[in-house]
């Protein structure tokens, strides 16, 4: 019952592909305002199984965003929002991990619970990236090169007017390492900037909306429908929403990234690659060849305009026999027609003047 309740909200058309959400595992790392936000969006969704990762407190501060309630200051975020998304969905397996990713024991633990220990291969579907600092947006690109694992990262100005998300594909993407940020580039710490003329109060409603954005690329990714986006921004100043796409950076920092690339382009370049896009080029060619709508009950056709006047003067020679053999089959029947005053329609009369004549035929009657 509580499957089918959160899962209610898929269309028909999509069931069958819609239960596979019940087969997901997604990591989410930072319990923030976008990454509890957009955990609790995949929850309803009825996503099989959420790993959530911070090493934060949940404090009166934290009131201002969404999901956590006063109840939970004290707590970890964690603790605090398993709890949460285990009440709103049972059915979603929740692994919560209270750590810190960017220390040395934080990143083994971190990479060993993304791993299938039978495989060695990476045992979720997806990681997000929810977090505030570019160390732990390192971290993550690094584990999930090691594991050569599909992540989408996230993030929120500091202003709190706009936001981002950008889905990374080790070797097809950029990977965080390709094109740093500008501060990083610069050689700043960030964590010596001075954040004057910050608005201390961050908004929930840009925070809502970069999940909401999150959440809905990772269902289109994992489901397979619709365009997953390589990267959306959000300006709420302007209401913008630029989308790009972030090509890998040949001469990348990361060694891993520049293998990855390398084995991407084998991939792009082989024999079954090839095929597959000439077979999927036919079959888009053919799917709009064919007519939207194979039946025409109400028998409607197109026509050239040329046609169109080129068959004027037959259709007006029907109108007239048509209209004549009615005012013939009338004069049959008696002489009402010549003492109502019409001996005759032909096609070029008006409407008005045949307006006219039906009612001095009415009158006559």
């Amino acid at each position: 019952q509580h499957a089918q309740a959160h899962t209610h909200t898929h269309t028909q058309t999509h069931a069958q592909d819609y239960e596979r959400i019940r087969d997901m595992t997604v990591a989410v790392v930072g319990m923030g305002g976008v990454g509890s936000v957009a955990c609790e969006m995949l929850t309803r969704c009825g996503v099989g199984r959420l790993l959530i990762y911070d090493y934060d407190k949940v404090e009166l501060a934290n009131m201002n965003r969404l999901f956590f309630r006063p109840e939970h200051c004290g707590l970890t975020k964690t603790d605090a929002a398993a709890k949460t998304l285990t009440d709103i969905n049972p059915d979603t397996a929740i692994e919560s991990y209270t750590m810190n990713i960017t220390t040395l024991e934080g990143f083994d633990a971190f990479k060993q619970s993304l791993t299938d220990p039978n495989t060695g291969a990476s045992c979720v579907n997806l990681v997000l990236s929810c977090v505030d600092n570019y160390e732990a947006r390192i971290t993550i690109n690094q584990v999930c090169l090691e594991l050569q694992q599909d992540w989408m990262e996230s993030g929120v100005s500091e202003d709190a007017v706009s936001g981002h998300i950008q889905l990374l594909v080790p070797g097809e993407t950029a990977c965080f390492q390709c094109v740093p940020p500008l501060v990083v580039a610069s050689g700043i710490d960030e964590r010596t900037l001075r954040r004057e003329g910050v608005c201390a109060a961050s908004l929930p409603t840009t925070m809502g909306i970069t999940a909401g954005l999150l959440a809905q690329n990772a269902l289109k990714y994992m489901l397979n429908f619709g365009t997953v986006s390589p990267y959306v921004g959000y300006v709420a100043l302007k209401d913008f929403f630029p989308t790009m796409d972030i090509k890998p950076n040949p001469s990348c920092i990361n060694p891993l990234c520049c293998e990855a690339q390398k084995a991407a382009v084998a991939r792009q370049n082989s024999p079954e690659a090839v095929a597959a896009r000439e077979a999927a080029a036919a079959a888009a060619a053919a799917a709009a060849a064919e007519p939207l709508h194979a039946s025409n009950e109400w028998g409607i056709e197109m026509v050239a305009e040329d046609e169109e006047q080129g068959a004027a003067p037959s259709g007006q020679q029907a109108g007239s026999s048509s209209i004549s053999g009615s005012t013939a089959q009338s004069g049959a029947q008696g002489d009402q027609t010549q003492a109502g005053g019409v001996s005759g329609i032909g096609s070029e009369l008006k409407v008005d003047d045949l307006m006219a004549q039906l009612s001095a035929l009415n009158q006559g009657s």
